[in-house]
Parts: structure tokens; sequence; C-alpha cells
């Protein structure tokens, strides 16, 4: 069952209410996927692989959380042996990376609606600020060094990737990393998420959720979510 989108006014009563919030960053900061899908072919095809990921195939593939998962996945899909080695997949994952940092230093991929305003709202009204996400510290310095300055990290009190765990989304792992690294009760967090497995991964640390509804993902199932938004325009 979906969750409708409510009235601005309630969704801006959930973030003032927050201690903290926690940010997922693709899709949630910033439409990076589509960037992230021509990143991998380019990656693809610099390692001599006739891979080609089109939205659709990229949009199934974003279940598998997790650049290096999401290869080996579609790898396994293709009934293809022996499977790739762990080095062809750290390379892989080294030319994606890169690439993708080339296309964000483009300028192509602003934040999304309300971004900023939200950001510099909750650091003027004194609430800590956190991020939890499934990417990588490198791409999250590339999108957010161009959008925020060179110094955005200073800004957060918490910030942890899918590589600082052992489990990503929908597991709870970074989540609980954050609370504990904010040394925070779940209940007085809200967290910002754009996909089901970000829901799942919020509500499974007992953090209830605010859903901004992006490009590959505002079709899935966010009934278990506080609030459901088109995007963050407003809340600041």
């Amino acid at each position: 069952m979906q969750a409708e989108a409510i009235a601005p006014a309630g969704a801006v009563e959930l973030v003032r209410r927050a201690a903290a919030l926690i940010l997922d960053v693709d899709g949630t900061l910033a439409e990076t996927e589509e960037l992230h899908r021509r990143a991998f072919n380019h990656a693809f095809a610099r390692h001599g692989l006739d891979w080609h990921w089109d939205r659709a195939t990229y949009k199934d593939l974003l279940r598998v959380t997790g650049g290096k998962e999401r290869m080996r996945a579609y790898h396994t899909r293709q009934w293809i042996a022996p499977p790739l080695s762990d080095p062809d997949i750290v390379e892989l994952h080294r030319i994606k990376t890169a690439h993708y940092a080339e296309l964000v230093e483009t300028g192509c991929c602003p934040l999304r609606p309300g971004v900023a305003e939200l950001l510099a709202a909750a650091k003027a009204r004194g609430q800590r600020l956190a991020i939890a996400t499934t990417t990588s510290h490198g791409n999250i310095d590339a999108l957010l060094s161009r959008a925020l300055g060179q110094r955005w990290a200073a800004d957060f009190d918490a910030i942890v990737a899918g590589d600082d765990v052992r489990h990503k989304k929908p597991a709870p792992d970074v989540y609980l990393e954050v609370l504990a690294r904010l040394k925070i009760d779940a209940s007085a967090c809200l967290a910002i998420e754009d996909s089901a497995n970000g829901l799942i991964a919020a509500s499974q640390a007992n953090i209830p959720v605010l859903i901004t509804r992006s490009m590959f993902f505002g079709d899935d199932d966010f009934g278990a979510a506080r609030a459901v938004l088109d995007d963050l325009s407003g809340l600041g």
C-alpha cells in the first residue's frame, strides 16, 4: 500500500521536531543514479566487457545495493563462467567511480529542490546532520564538494558509507552506526530517504522516515514512511 503525500506543513513539523536529520545521498540529495548508470557503462567499455545497462536494467539492478555487489549480481544473471575475479570487480569499480566524479564535476547534477535550504535551516536551528548511505566516501565527496563546497563535511556530525559496515541497505547497519556515532536515540532522529531499501533500513533501526520520491524509486512501496513528498521544497 502506497503512503499518500502529506501536506507540506505536516512534513515541516516532522523535520523541525527532530534533533538530528540523517540523510541518504543517491536519489535523495541529488538525482545521481543516471550518472552512476552512465559511469558503469563507461567502465564496462573501458574494461572490454560487452555489457550495457539501459535504464530498465539499471532500475532492476538498483534493488541490489552497492556498486560492486550490483556488478556481481548482473554477472551471475548472465550465466557466464568463470565469475569475475575480485581484482576485476575492484578495477571496474575504480574506473566507474573516477568517471562518475568527472561527470559530477561538470555541474550536470545539482542538488534536488529544497535540499540546500533544508540543510541551511537545520544548521541554523542547531539540528545535527548525518549521512547514511550505501555509496562510497569518494562518491559522496565528489557530489557534495561540488554542491556545497570543499568544507561540506564540517557540517555533518557523522558520515557513514557502505564500506564502513558489514551489511548494506536494506540492512540497518549504516543507520545503527550513525546512531552510535551521534550517541542519540533513534526516536529523536528523522531519516530522509528515497527508496524502499532505505525505508526498510532506517525502520529496522527504529528511526522515523520521510520519503522524497526520486526518478528510479518513485513507485516503491512507502507505506511504512511517516511522510512521502515529491521533493524537499518548503521544508527549510
